[in-house]
């Protein structure tokens, strides 16, 4: 028999973390559902992971919240015997501005989220993953962005250089970990069907700008979801410290 792999998966309750638990859960995962608010959404993942053969437990955090984020692991312990991997996906995004109209308090929720929850996140993943500290390896899978590349003037600067900071991240925790059995790598999705849109104030957002992709659509969470199974994959098995643009060309 098959042993499951474990991963904990951020920001799961909606878009592209929780179409991610639904494909890893088909691929033989059992999955942590790390949310904040929205538990019915949580709660329909978890359905949807069961269902397809795999455990789900529900870990509600606050990744603005240091103890929350220790709390969320903790969690994670008492449910499964090991973290075999993480997707490091929860972020958020604040109405389109330009540079000057941004204020301090905007600028420190989207970093706190968005950089710190996310190394947060992943120095304790490492300290259960990293054979120095008695763990068996694992993969790593940030979440970052197009954005990151093409910077968005007019909108989401302080979102892309979030995302910016999230390759580098990428980059220089791969190199760390290497040798303790962990692979580090990220996803830069680019014009993607999900709410995040209209949490950013433009709802119509992908029907705009889909056109507009080299590909001439926009893309779907499923599609991001795929490149992230891969990553954890061991056919992956020589990857780390790389980015795949799911972004139609863009």
């Amino acid at each position: 028999m098959t042993t499951r792999k474990t991963v904990l998966i951020t920001g799961a309750s909606a878009g592209i973390g929780a179409a991610t638990a639904r494909l890893l859960a088909r691929h033989g995962y059992d999955i942590g559902i790390g949310y904040n608010s929205d538990r019915a959404g949580a709660e329909t993942v978890a359905a949807d992971v069961e269902a397809a053969g795999g455990k789900a437990v529900l870990l509600q955090s606050n990744l603005a919240d240091t103890a929350g984020i220790e709390h969320m692991f903790s969690e994670f312990d008492a449910a499964f015997p090991h973290l075999d991997a993480l997707v490091n996906n929860a972020g958020i995004v604040a109405p389109k501005a330009r540079v000057e109209d941004m204020d301090a308090d905007r600028l420190h929720r989207i970093f706190q989220i968005n950089v710190i929850g996310a190394f947060l996140v992943a120095r304790l993943a490492v300290r259960r993953m990293s054979t120095r500290f008695g763990g068996h390896g694992g993969a790593i899978v940030n979440m970052s962005s197009a954005a990151a590349r093409i910077a968005s003037p007019n909108q989401y600067v302080d979102y892309a250089a979030s995302k910016a900071a999230i390759d580098t991240l990428t980059r220089g925790l791969a190199e760390e970990v290497a040798p303790d059995g962990i692979r580090v790598n990220a996803v830069r999705p680019g014009i993607i069907e999900t709410d995040i849109h209209a949490k950013g104030g433009e709802p119509d957002r992908t029907a705009r700008l889909g056109p507009t992709v080299p590909m001439r659509r926009s893309g779907s969470a499923h599609e991001v979801a795929e490149a992230v199974h891969w990553l954890l994959s061991d056919a992956a098995s020589y990857v780390t410290g790389s980015f795949i643009d799911v972004s139609g060309g863009r």
